[in-house]
């Protein structure tokens, strides 16, 4: 078959090697790994020396409040729906007057990831329309157990920070949910402290305000 016919049928003649090109392509490749073997070894010495991760690592996830307290999380499952490695399940319940844990009308009832999965993409962060999910700088998350890496809703939760009261409370008195989606909130007010004494008749209970935080 001809050169010509052989462009006809989609297919380019192969270009020609000389000898030296194929004697001198074994050290083409052995270039690269002498290069490598005079470089300065920089060993990290862990875990006695931890270095600092960047500051966009990923690493463990971490469910947000809002600043009085309430849960970002509105359990809409879109975290677990980008999921590529099905690594995260979401079950929604209905907030109630009695019952509220986040703005709205929903809130994650059960959360959980699964760590054995995860492949720590970051895909369920972009999803999420509250930045309720956010992941933080701690990667340390070796267990002795395969349970123990299915972390639970109490487990990623956020820390309480000043200004926050524990879930659940209401929203403050004449305000509604998308003033929460504007950020407009700030710490808990008097009447939501009020509230939380009132329903559960200790002050002293885990539903308490963060010292000094009450506007």
């Amino acid at each position: 078959m001809s050169d010509d016919q052989e462009q006809a049928g989609g297919r380019s003649p192969e270009p020609k090697r000389s000898f030296l090109s194929d004697l001198l392509a074994p050290a083409a490749g052995f270039g690269v790994s002498f290069g490598t073997m005079f470089r300065k070894v920089s060993t990290e010495q862990y875990p006695e020396e931890r270095v600092p991760t960047p500051p966009r690592y990923h690493g463990r996830h971490q469910l947000n409040r809002h600043p009085d307290g309430l849960e970002k999380c509105i359990g809409c499952e879109l975290c677990a729906w980008a999921c590529p490695a099905d690594a995260i399940f979401v079950e929604g319940a209905d907030n109630t007057d009695t019952e509220r844990y986040s703005p709205g009308e929903r809130y994650g009832r059960v959360y959980q990831i699964n760590y054995l999965r995860c492949i720590f993409c970051g895909l369920c962060i972009e999803a999420c329309p509250t930045r309720a999910l956010t992941m933080t700088n701690e990667y340390e998350m070796a267990g002795p157990t395969r349970a123990g890496l299915i972390y639970e809703k109490q487990d990623l939760l956020g820390p309480m920070l000043p200004g926050m009261l524990e879930a659940p409370h209401p929203m403050p008195t004449g305000v509604d949910d998308q003033a929460y989606y504007r950020q407009e909130i700030g710490s808990a007010t008097p009447d939501q402290v009020e509230w939380v004494r009132s329903d559960r008749g200790d002050e002293g209970t885990p539903g308490h305000v963060v010292e000094g935080s009450a506007q």
